[in-house]
């Protein structure tokens, strides 16, 4: 058996430190921009690291606009969207691939064919329905569109799919009846998936904008991707203030991918293992 050569991994590791270093540069420029102040920025002539540090930026997000209710809002309703989401999706990949019906593969076609059509198409009809069930400035106008994934039926019918059928007849066996089969069998078994699942999930609630911005109008009902748009549009030059406030809106995201980083990784290797 060929060795690899110790010179092509040191090469690799070399490309992948530097493509890494490159990736984060942005993210370490916005926040060390967070706390110089905004003339620093402005003017150009400093150094990369301000030099004379300046919490300016975050006390005025937190004076100047309902910041806190905003990451709130955000929380909220990502966390709802990430929970109801895991499970309509596992069990939608339940019964997709344990159980027949008829129309089961059409069924599952058309769910994997909303998967190719953009938002902008359907946004319009569903603002009138959200309109119509009188849900417009309100939370729940982004919480009820997102409940259900396809993509995310898609995941799980595939783990499920692996799960050998003896496990699941032993357990009905036992007298386990099919939401009990689903909560105590399949979950732990499909962990790696769901952990990768929510992650996708809540950042895409967390950082969704065009449907917020569309249905909420009143400022105490804002989630934080708009927070941006409004410094933006009230601080035109305060560039320190917009950058403080994009620090906070990326903490949240950070620490659930950092409490599932294990699950997620394991969850994306296993994807194409049988």
């Amino acid at each position: 058996m060929q060795r690899k050569s110790p010179w092509l991994d040191s090469i690799v590791l070399v490309f992948l430190i530097v493509t890494a270093v490159a990736m984060m540069v942005p993210y370490l420029w916005m926040v060390v921009s967070s706390f110089k102040s905004n003339m620093d920025i402005m003017s150009g002539q400093g150094s990369f690291f301000p030099n004379h540090p300046t919490l300016e930026g975050y006390f005025t997000v937190f004076e100047d606009a309902p910041f806190v209710k905003w990451m709130w809002n955000s929380a909220i309703s990502a966390v709802i969207i990430t929970i109801i989401t895991l499970f309509t999706s596992a069990l939608a990949g339940y019964v997709f691939a344990k159980h027949q019906f008829k129309g089961k593969r059409i069924l599952f076609m058309l769910i994997l064919a909303t998967m190719m059509i953009p938002f902008q198409v359907i946004m319009i009809p569903t603002y009138l329905i959200t309109a119509r069930l009188g849900l417009i400035d309100h939370l729940a106008a982004i919480i009820l569109p997102n409940l259900v994934s396809s993509y995310g039926v898609f995941l799980a019918k595939q783990f499920i799919e692996d799960i050998p059928q003896d496990l699941l007849d032993a357990a009905r066996i036992d007298g386990a009846g099919e939401l009990r089969l689903m909560i105590r069998i399949i979950a732990p078994l499909i962990l790696p998936m769901l952990s990768a699942l929510g992650i996708f999930t809540f950042m895409n609630a967390w950082n969704n904008y065009l449907w917020p911005l569309i249905v909420l109008n009143d400022t105490d009902h804002m989630t934080v991707p708009l927070a941006l748009v409004y410094f933006n549009g009230t601080h035109v030059i305060n560039y320190n203030v917009v950058m403080s406030a994009a620090v906070l809106i990326t903490l949240p995201v950070m620490i659930v991918f950092l409490i599932f980083q294990k699950q997620f990784i394991k969850g994306l290797t296993m994807t194409g293992m049988k």
